[in-house]
């Protein structure tokens, strides 16, 4: 079977089908192949309503007397009704899924899985999966696998395709080189696990086919990032001689003391300018860690060299901050530093300066990437925020050394303020090198959080921050929508006010339902609109009319932005009401405060990216995370108000996340890694050390097709440069 086969050439797809595959992305037989199930049923594990106890159930009944209504205040439709089975019934209901009413037909059997509690003042089964008895017949398994919907295909869809496909999953081939899966059946062991996944017997079967594919994930991960390494190695880059002199003068004059961690980056750094191959290393550091200063000793050493410097930033704003903090550290020791940036005036007269050598060090943003722009001898190219650029962006500033100095590589350090976890690390940037800022510079006062309902805000909130604003501090105020015109819910999280439990018609509650403002589904119909920038703002302007409010978002101009956040540096406007847009690394030590409204509906990394914003001066700082509702904080809301500590949080991230959805937004690119775990270091290790064993002869990749296809796209991912 030939996985790159188009699916309109599979026999039993017709020309629909395949319309409707294309559009949602899948084109081949091995994309659909790897279109992994996202869960399983036992449909062995039914339960008859009298029988039900509160947890996760499954149920096999007949739906009766679905409607749906319209919560209008937040947005969301409510379809509600009843299950039956031949032994009692009980209340069922969807938040925004009104097609129930269309879908389910009252005269059919269905089986519905979901959490049945006792919530909101009754029992309700809340949200289940539902599938049509009728498609697990008794020839098939019980053990059925259930596919993501995607786009308009539904995982009944998915179900039929893999049907279809099944008399061919014996001939698909295998991907890894034979005798590298020892631990694994041999030939055939690929076309085993996919089976198993698709078409299981039991949940053992599951753990077997999961298993192979994600030694097969981290095996092509690995081998990606050993190449990497091999074919930096090869490349030549111009030697920056380390000046103890120099650097010991510099280090004296600065205006605070390095910590033990940015002198060891720092000396890492300056060990590998001197090296004739490029550097290829990732520096980094939680907010406020000090990554500009290690950054200024390495473009100090290359322009001691003779050499010159370019450090890319993701805005404008960012590549103000870093010319102007730098030209204080630097330019007292004879550098000359200059901004170039889409605002730039007399852009012609600079980048002729910067062609015939008169500039050392050169901070931008996108104009440093122009043809036009031309450097005299480029060495160094440092990347902030390097996720925030795509592979062909920084390729194309790499190889504007190479116009310069022929034949030569650049080094590259690349920076990010988004702790990586170290496991990640590990498993997926394999050997590239890293340098770690986990402590803060002296002087920097940590940040207290605290998790705070939103109906505390009155009393407890806004007299604590008139108080910091009266002491001349400033504040943020963190919210997701523009505006709520048009039931805009961005990420939104409706776990705060209506994931509820309902009881079997005619039983007593078990339990009294709580105090609670969205206490029955009816009230979610007036409930709390979640915040948004607008409104929010004309509510602070009304609550601190004495101070100057800005606000900021997403659809405003760069320009329009850039001013916003000018004026706020300058403490010309004391609190700024902002959608998460509010800039990493943006730095206004004034800034004590911040206020991060319906805080469910965020990420862990992002909640820990936006507390980032204050606890940049010397003064204590606070954050708030602001719920609504009576649920109780999630874990990651926990999590954040008892620590700061960014590598922490990120494994704990890891763990609520998964590897994949975490590397892809830190790479911009697309990581297919949708089974293996990176707890399981059995397996990494294993995979690494046999994809350490095919590294050592690249040349044998060209007689591995769909491997060498992988990997070269993997290279792309798990490269800085």
């Amino acid at each position: 079977m030939d996985l790159s086969l188009e699916l309109d050439k599979i026999s039993g797809i017709g020309p629909k089908t395949y319309e409707k595959l294309e559009k949602a992305g899948l084109r081949t037989l091995g994309d659909i192949i790897y279109y992994l199930p996202r869960a399983y049923e036992n449909y062995r594990a039914t339960t008859t309503i009298d029988q039900i106890r509160p947890g996760k159930i499954m149920i096999k009944g007949k739906p009766d007397s679905l409607k749906s209504t319209h919560a209008r205040r937040r947005h969301l439709t409510i379809t509600e009704g009843v299950i039956r089975d031949n032994t009692g019934a009980i209340r069922v209901v969807w938040f925004n899924q009104p097609y129930r009413v269309r879908q389910l037909d009252p005269k059919k059997e269905y089986y519905f899985t979901g959490n049945y509690d006792f919530k909101y003042g009754k029992y309700q089964l809340t949200s289940p999966v539902v599938t049509e008895a009728a498609e697990v017949s008794e020839n098939q398994s019980s053990f059925q696998p259930i596919y993501p919907a995607k786009n308009s295909l539904k995982p009944l869809f998915f179900k039929k395709i893999m049907g279809k496909l099944r008399p061919n999953f014996a001939s698909i081939p295998d991907l890894l080189p034979e005798g590298y899966a020892p631990d694994f059946a041999g030939s055939g062991a690929r076309a085993d696990a996919l089976y198993d996944i698709h078409f299981p017997e039991s949940s053992d079967d599951v753990k077997k086919g999961k298993k192979y594919l994600a030694y097969e994930e981290l095996f092509e991960f690995l081998l990606a990032a050993k190449l990497n390494q091999q074919e930096n190695q090869k490349l030549n880059a111009i030697s920056l001689p380390f000046n103890a002199e120099n650097t010991k003068n510099l280090v004296k004059n600065l205006p605070f003391k390095l910590t033990d961690a940015q002198r060891i980056a720092t000396w890492d750094i300056l060990r590998d300018l001197e090296k004739p191959t490029p550097m290829n290393r990732l520096l980094q550091g939680d907010v406020g860690s000090g990554k500009t200063v290690v950054a200024a000793l390495a473009a100090h050493q290359a322009a001691k060299s003779g050499h010159q410097t370019a450090i890319l930033a993701p805005t404008a704003i960012l590549a103000s901050q870093h010319a102007s903090g730098l030209s204080a550290l630097l330019e007292p020791f004879g550098l000359k530093i200059a901004l170039l940036t889409g605002a730039t005036k007399q852009k012609a007269s600079l980048k002729k300066q910067i062609k015939n050598g008169e500039i050392d060090i050169i901070i931008g943003t996108h104009a440093l990437l122009t043809d036009d722009t031309v450097f005299h001898s480029l060495a160094l190219c440092i990347i902030d925020e390097q996720h925030r650029f795509g592979v062909a962006q920084r390729q194309k500033l790499l190889a504007k050394t190479a116009i310069s100095n022929p034949g030569l590589a650049p080094h590259l350090l690349s920076m990010t303020a988004t702790p990586i976890p170290r496991s990640l690390q590990l498993t997926v940037f394999g050997d590239l090198d890293i340098s770690i800022l986990d402590s803060l510079p002296n002087g920097h006062q940590p940040i207290e959080t605290k998790i705070m309902p939103e109906i505390e805000m009155q009393e407890n909130l806004y007299p604590a921050l008139r108080q910091h604003l009266k002491a001349g501090e400033q504040v943020y105020f963190i919210c997701k929508l523009i505006d709520d015109g048009g039931g805009q819910f961005a990420n939104s999280d409706l776990s705060s006010c209506g994931g509820g439990t309902a009881e079997p018609i005619g039983a007593a509650p078990a339990t009294a339902g709580g105090r609670n403002h969205c206490s029955t589904i009816g009230d979610l119909r007036t409930g709390n609109t979640q915040s948004d920038v607008m409104k929010l703002s004309k509510k602070i302007k009304k609550l601190f009319p004495e101070y100057n409010v800005a606000t900021l978002h997403g659809k405003m101009k760069p320009s329009e932005k850039d001013a916003v956040m000018e004026k706020f540096l300058k403490n010309e406007s004391q609190i700024l009401v902002s959608t998460t847009v509010v800039e990493v690394g943006v730095n206004v030590p004034n800034a004590t405060q911040i206020i991060i409204m319906d805080a469910e509906g965020y990420g862990l990394a992002q909640l820990h990216q936006l507390r980032g914003r204050v606890g940049r001066g010397t003064k204590a700082s606070n954050c708030y995370l602001i719920t609504s509702g009576e649920d109780k904080p999630s874990r990651r809301l926990r999590e954040l108000e008892k620590s700061t500590d960014g590598f922490y949080l990120s494994e704990v991230d890891l763990k609520l996340r998964g590897p994949g959805e975490i590397y892809g937004s830190l790479q911009h690119g697309e990581l297919n890694l949708q089974i293996a775990t990176l707890s399981d270091t059995k397996l990494i290790a294993l995979a690494r050390k046999h994809a350490t064993e095919f590294a050592k002869h690249p040349e044998d990749m060209v007689k591995y097709k769909e491997l060498n296809n992988n990997i070269k796209k993997y290279q792309q991912l798990t490269t800085l440069n």
